[in-house]
Order: structure tokens, then C-alpha cells, then sequence
């Protein structure tokens, strides 16, 4: 019997990594995610799990952004005792991310009971802050380039892929296979993480498409961001920018503290950082250092440009704040958190601004900024879009199409067939196109629940 592939997740689409390869009885599941986005892709969180999922041994992690890890807290409440392997970054991360994506849910669910604006009666989360609790003792710290078994007679080995700290790609070596799944891959010239490792050797490889048919401007995040606040402070406006609590929030931060120390940016310009996750993962740096580009004094800088929020007492108290200010708040495409809050209070004015620092994906708020509407629904009613809106072109912390290719001519010998997956429909069928025709390899993009073989 052979080794099959099943995509129960990131295909077809950009969010709900969930990739489940069988041998012999056996099953490893790499990444456990959870969809986000459109509403049809979010009901295939609550949607009863598929009968795989009940068969799984063990599962092995990429990198703790929610799309990869955010349906673990539901797997193991739903029986699975098995472990969870994951760098030590990434299991560090995901003390932080899980609880919060649970008491992020229980704070939704009763927001929206309190103010009825719910279908549902009454509004429940998707699993509880207790339930990400209890899932983290299953995690198992691995070093990379450390090979382990996480089932008899399964090797598999973590390879650093820059992105965000403790993101790796997934090399798995069974019954004579090796499988290569890239994760999300980092850029060579990301402001804060290493680059990804060359790739290695591997007969099957899966690799993302999330920026599949585009190419990073030359332009750098300090060139975008400098103007838009430095129009900000001259007008004495806020700007609320979501952004990702892991990656995205770090990144602003390190490149605010550098325009302030050039001058680009007044110096006393206030800036807070309203994530309690955002601000655990920054003070995270400080004790990963050799997983990220940044100097002992770079990350200093960076802990300390902002007022760290992290009450919701003291959340709620920016709104009585007049500008000019920043807040940086998650979640990154505001599909809820704080930071639906301060844009439902402060977008509907003019001097304002809210800065997109990345990819939105289609379906979220932030898409909807980002299209230009002129009202957002927030919280059950519609609020004005007055603001003005910068979208960041230069912030992603994701290989774009040129570099992903590039990684994989890194592989010493061709793979029989690449897997494009973890992309909008466009952004993977270019992205194959362009592996078949410059490459000269097998490429497909799986639809999502197909098995393949490896």
C-alpha cells in the first residue's frame, strides 16, 4: 500500500491548513488550522470533523498562525490524545495564540448575545479558552533539523522557512517517500526573520501560493509607511492598522521605532500596541534571538516605541484619546478582536486613516477596506468609511511568486510532482502554470477533500 495525500484544508483557498498523509493504517496530519474568511469557508469550522480526522496518530505543526494551528483546541476536544509536534517557537507561540483565540470567541459570543445581533440564540464560540488550554500539554518541542519519529517507522525533520518565528517546512520520509510540505514560506529579504532554508531533496512537494501571482514592489516598508503617518500626525489623526498579532504586529513596530530615530516620523507621534497577544509575541524576540535578523538593541527599540495595552479596560479607554495617535490592534484582517472596536469608532472620520498592512483575504473587513467600500459592517450594524485607507504593499512576510519559485530550484534533484496549495484559485493556477512551464514539473492544485498519491 502506498502513501496518499488528503487535502483537508488550504486548497482552493488561503486559509485552513490541514494536510493528511496515510500509510499502511497510519495517518500524520500536518498543520491543524482553522478557515477564515468567507462565511461558507468559516461553517467548515463548525461542521462535524471528517471521519479522518478521527484516525489521526499524531500531528506535526509548520508554524502557530491560526490558518495552521486554530483547529487543535477542537481535535483534541473532540477525542485526539495523540502528540503535536512543532518547533520550540511555534509551541511557544501557541501558548499564546490558542488561549487567545478562545477568549477572543467567548468575548464575541457574548458580545453578540448582549446586543442580539446573532442568528443564533444563544451565540456559542467555536471552542473555549479552557479548551486551548487544554490542548497545549500535547504539544512536544522539536528542534530543527532534528530528526524524530512521530509514528514508528515515520522520519520526519523541521527546516526553518523564515515567515514568523519558529515556521518551518515539514520534510516526512515513509515507506521509501520523501514528502516536502513548505509551510508558509518567508521572504530572503524580510525586515525582521532569516530567510527560508534551501529546500531539500523529496519526490512530492506541497508549496504556498498565497502571493502565487504577484510580485513584491520594490519599494520598502519604511518608504510606505512614513508618509501615510507622517500625513497622519500633521492632521492630528488616528490610524488604527490591524494587524497580525505574530509577524505583521513586529514588524510595524521595529519599522515605526526606525522612522522615529530618523526623524521621519514625529518622535512623540503616540503609539500603542492593543493586543495582549501581540504583546507577549513581542517580548518573545527577546528570548529567540537566533530565529529572527534583529540586534539585541533592534529589539529593544521595538518593545519600547509603543504603550503596551492590555486590559480591555484599557483598550476601552483609547476611545476617549484624541489624536494624533496609532493603534495597532489584531486581528490582521479584522475579522474580529479589539480592533473591530476602534474602527467601528474611528473610521467614519475623515482625518483618520486605517492602514492594511498585508493581504486581505476575500470575505473579511478587511478585503472590504480594502475595495474601497464606503461602509463595513461591524458588530451587527453598518458603520461609514470616512477614513482614509492605505494599503501596505511592501508588509507581507510571504515569498512572493519569483520567490517561491526560487525556492524551489534550491532542490538538489526535480520532485515527481509539486502540490499548489494554501492560495486564492487565481494566485495557484499561476503559480502552477509558472512551476509547469519554467520549471518543467508535474504541478497540480488539489481541490479541497481530494486524496492524491505521493
Amino acid at each position: 500500500m502506498g502513501v496518499s495525500l488528503t487535502f483537508l484544508g488550504a486548497a482552493d483557498t488561503v486559509t485552513g491548513s490541514k494536510y493528511l498523509l496515510r500509510c499502511e493504517g497510519k495517518a500524520l496530519m500536518i498543520d491543524c488550522g482553522l478557515f477564515q474568511g468567507y462565511k461558507q469557508l468559516r461553517l467548515r469550522n463548525w461542521a462535524p470533523p471528517p471521519e479522518a480526522l478521527r484516525a489521526i496518530d499524531a500531528v506535526v505543526l509548520t508554524h502557530a498562525h491560526l490558518d495552521h494551528s486554530g483547529y487543535l483546541p477542537l481535535l483534541v476536544k473532540n477525542g485526539f490524545q495523540g502528540p503535536i509536534y512543532a518547533s520550540p517557537g511555534t509551541r511557544d507561540l501557541c501558548k499564546i495564540l490558542l488561549p487567545d483565540s478562545g477568549h477572543l470567541q467567548e468575548e464575541d459570543a457574548l458580545f453578540a448575545n448582549r446586543h442580539g445581533f446573532s442568528k443564533h440564540r444563544p451565540a456559542e464560540p467555536l471552542y473555549t479558552r479552557q479548551d486551548a488550554l487544554d490542548c497545549l500539554p500535547h504539544i512536544k518541542a522539536v528542534q530543527a533539523h532534528v530528526c524524530f519519529q512521530p509514528i514508528p517507522g515515520w522520519r520526519v525533520t523541521l527546516r526553518p522557512a523564515g515567515h514568523i518565528l519558529g515556521a518551518s517546512s515539514v520534510l516526512v520520509e515513509v515507506a521509501g517517500r520523501r514528502i516536502l510540505f513548505s509551510g508558509d514560506l518567508g521572504r530572503p529579504d524580510d525586515s525582521l526573520m532569516n530567510p527560508p532554508e534551501p529546500a531539500p531533496a523529496a519526490d512530492t512537494v506541497l508549496i504556498e501560493s498565497t502571493y502565487g501571482n504577484r510580485t513584491h514592489p520594490p519599494e520598502d516598508l519604511l518608504a510606505e509607511l512614513g508618509p501615510a503617518l507622517a500625513r497622519l500626525a500633521a492632521r492630528g489623526g488616528v490610524a488604527v492598522v490591524p494587524v497580525f498579532a505574530v509577524g505583521r504586529a513586529q514588524a510595524l513596530l521595529h519599522a515605526i521605532a526606525q522612522l522615529k530615530a530618523q526623524g521621519a516620523v514625529p518622535h512623540g507621534l503616540p503609539i500603542f500596541l492593543d493586543s495582549p497577544m501581540a504583546v507577549h509575541t513581542t517580548h518573545l524576540f527577546e528570548q529567540h534571538p537566533g530565529e529572527h535578523r534583529l540586534s539585541r538593541d533592534e529589539v529593544h527599540a521595538m518593545t519600547h516605541c509603543a504603550t503596551m495595552v492590555n486590559s480591555t479596560d484599557e483598550s476601552k479607554a483609547l476611545a476617549s484619546r484624541h489624536g494624533p495617535m496609532v493603534i495597532l490592534s489584531a486581528s490582521g484582517m479584522a475579522t474580529g478582536g479589539r480592533v473591530l472596536h476602534h474602527l467601528a469608532h474611528h473610521a467614519g472620520n475623515h482625518r483618520n486613516m486605517v492602514i492594511l498592512t498585508g493581504y486581505q483575504s476575500p470575505g473579511t473587513r478587511g478585503a472590504t477596506f480594502a475595495s474601497g467600500a464606503r461602509s463595513v459592517r461591524i458588530h451587527g450594524r453598518d458603520v461609514e468609511v470616512n477614513a482614509e485607507i492605505v494599503q501596505l504593499q511592501s508588509a507581507s512576510a510571504h515569498a512572493d511568486a519569483g520567490q517561491l519559485l526560487a525556492w524551489l530550484r534550491t532542490m538538489p534533484t526535480p520532485p515527481d510532482q509539486v502540490y499548489v496549495v494554501h492560495g486564492e484559485a487565481a494566485a495557484s493556477d499561476a503559480l502552477r502554470a509558472r512551476i509547469s512551464h519554467e520549471l518543467s514539473l508535474r504541478a497540480i492544485v488539489p481541490e479541497h477533500g481530494a486524496t492524491w498519491p505521493c
